[in-house]
């Protein structure tokens, strides 16, 4: 997965990613949290997702949202197995 920061500054990101699945989930994630507004646009279907990102510290709120989202995921597997 390829991430590319187009835009930073303290309370404003735009990141460029390469899956769409990744651009909604981190969205969906940081809606979550304190964040003044976290949205993703695509000019089209063949170019990759941005993300912008407006927060007080918008990257650190990035940062944070993926942390969360590791140990869900984490959490997920084991409850999952534990199934089998």
């Amino acid at each position: 997965m390829e991430v590319k920061i187009l835009r930073e500054e303290k309370e404003l990101i735009d990141l460029e990613i390469d899956n769409l699945t990744i651009v909604e989930l981190l969205r969906f994630y940081l809606n979550k949290q304190d964040v003044k507004m976290a949205a993703w646009k695509r000019d089209h279907p063949t170019k990759n997702p941005i993300l912008r990102v407006e927060a007080k510290n918008a990257k650190k709120l990035v940062l944070d949202s993926i942390e969360i989202i590791q140990k869900d995921l984490d959490n997920f597997i084991s409850e999952y197995k534990k199934l089998k």
